[in-house]
Formats: structure tokens, C-alpha cells, sequence
């Protein structure tokens, strides 16, 4: 089922605790940014984080109360939430990847901000219009990557991958979307030029210089989704190259944005009260040292 945009008026009005569930989990910086928009909001709201797995999440999810309001899932957890979601909103349903959960009494609700986190965070760059892009790695993040991409008009883009039938998901997914994807390998020695690269890649991924020199030289735009290690392979390419490279760190701060309309609202897609000041007091909680 695909979600609309109902009210919140099915929500207990007392739910009032959220958190972030992932593994690892101990580095997120989920925590600071909802504390500095509740605040902002005047809202009464708990978030914590919690280490949970795939295995242990069906468990961890049934023990939750009506004090639950809902929850933002990384890695491991966005497929495992997608399969527990009671319905999904367009990103989610495209990509197969939930990372928020709004705790709905009559089952769980699934979104997935990260592909708005995308599209806003190049937008700060003046990004809103893209013909074409790359995307290095073919993981579940290169799926939000990729309708990010479509959302932002994209009518050709090429994927970087080790094996090129990991990328077959990927072409099936743009043919949905009418994206021609086309898959390329780390060894190319050469790489068609484009004005935007999205990198996937886990941030301690090992990346060959050659190849990421080549990738920074026709790159364009570097957005690594990666904010925990900094710099990458990747991003220390493009520095060589003196091609322009931003952290995950504005696409994190931006899904989280949509992660508080959605547990304020109930969609995302409703801006909040005040929302210029929200937005302002979660960037200055990502420009603070990391919550222990």
C-alpha cells in the first residue's frame, strides 16, 4: 500500500519517545540533530539511539508501547523496517529502503527521507537540475541515489560497481523511472564526463588511487553519503583534482528534517512551524562535536 498524507490525529497525542536503531549505532548524529529541532518546536520528545540488528529486530519492535511516537533505521535495518512497514510513502515502495518509521496503531508506516536528504543537501549547492551523473557503488544506498537522481531529471546515469550484476537491480529500478542506467567498472581507465557523482561506498571502502583519480577527473560534484570517515579515498581524489567533494553530512542533516515532519506531521511533505529556525538549530548541532 502506498501511503497518502493523513493526519496524525490516529497517533496516542502522549507518544512522545523515538529513537534511531542500527548497527553499529554508537557514531549516529541523529540524536543531537531531532533534540535541536524539538527544542525549536517546543516539543516534549525523547530520542535516543539503540544498537539493534536484523535479527533482533522484529523483537525489539514488538516490545514497543504507545509512549513510542517512531523511528529513524540505518544500516543494517532499512530493508528489515520496509518488511514490517503496513504501508509505505513513493520513495520507500520505489526503493525497497525504509529508514523512518512512524508507529501508526494500526501498523507501522514506512518512509524513505533519504532520497529527499539527497536532492535538498545538492540543492544547497545549487544543484537542482542534473542531465546526467554517476553513482559509485551499487548498494541500498545506490537505490535512494538513483531516484534522487530520476527526481532531479536525470535521463542517463552511470553506476561504478566491482560486479556488474550488481547493478542489474539498479537498471530495472531506472527503467521504472525512465533512467538509462549503464554500468562501468573501477578498472575503466577513462570515464565519460558528468556534472555530479554520488559515492555509496562505506567510508573505510579501499578505492585504487588510478581509479579514483580517473572517477575526480570527468566527476564533477562529489556528494560521498559518507560522514563518519572523513576524508575518504574518494573525497581525497577529488582534492587532488581540485574538484569540489561534500560529506554526507548536509544529505544527514536534510532526511532528518523530513524525519521531523514525519513525526510531527505525519508526511513529509507539510514544512514545520518556524521551519527556517528548526533547520538552523539542527546545522549548528552537526557543526558541534559528536554526542558521546
Amino acid at each position: 500500500m502506498v501511503l497518502g498524507a493523513p493526519g496524525l490525529g490516529v497517533l496516542n497525542p502522549a507518544a512522545a519517545r523515538l529513537e534511531v536503531w542500527g548497527d553499529p549505532i554508537a557514531h549516529s548524529r541523529s540524536p543531537q540533530l531531532h533534540a535541536a529541532a524539538y527544542e525549536v518546536l517546543g516539543l516534549d520528545w525523547s530520542y535516543g539511539r539503540r544498537r539493534v540488528d536484523e535479527q533482533s529486530f522484529g523483537a525489539e519492535l514488538a516490545g514497543l508501547d504507545d509512549t513510542w511516537r517512531g523511528l529513524s533505521l540505518t544500516m543494517p535495518l532499512k530493508g528489515v523496517a520496509r518488511a514490517a512497514a503496513a504501508g509505505l510513502d513513493r520513495r520507500a515502495q520505489l526503493t525497497g529502503a525504509v529508514n523512518t518509521l512512524l508507529l501508526d496503531p494500526d501498523g507501522p508506516r514506512g518512509f524513505n527521507t533519504d532520497v529527499g536528504g539527497i536532492v535538498r543537501s545538492l540543492a544547497d549547492d545549487g544543484l537542482t537540475a542534473v542531465p546526467r551523473a554517476r553513482i559509485i557503488g551499487a548498494g541500498a544506498t545506490a537505490t535512494s541515489a538513483l531516484v534522487a537522481l530520476g527526481e532531479l531529471g536525470a535521463a542517463a546515469v552511470e553506476v561504478v560497481a566491482r560486479r556488474p550484476e550488481a547493478v542489474e537491480p539498479l537498471t530495472a529500478l531506472g527503467g521504472r523511472i525512465g533512467v538509462q542506467v549503464t554500468a562501468a567498472s573501477f578498472t575503466a581507465s577513462t570515464f565519460q564526463e558528468v556534472p555530479l557523482t554520488i559515492a555509496t561506498l562505506p567510508g573505510d571502502a579501499p578505492v585504487g588511487d588510478a581509479a579514483a583519480d580517473a572517477l575526480a577527473q570527468s566527476g564533477g560534484l562529489l556528494l560521498d553519503v559518507v560522514y563518519g570517515h572523513w576524508p575518504t579515498a574518494l573525497s581525497a581524489a577529488w582534492d587532488r583534482a581540485g574538484a569540489p567533494a561534500r560529506s554526507g553530512l548536509g544529505m544527514l542533516l536534510h532526511q532528518a528534517l523530513l524525519q521531523v515532519r514525519i513525526f510531527r506531521h505525519g508526511d513529509a511533505d507539510t514544512a514545520l512551524d518556524a521551519e527556517d529556525r528548526v533547520l538552523e538549530a539542527m546545522r549548528q548541532a552537526l557543526e558541534g562535536p559528536a554526542a558521546a
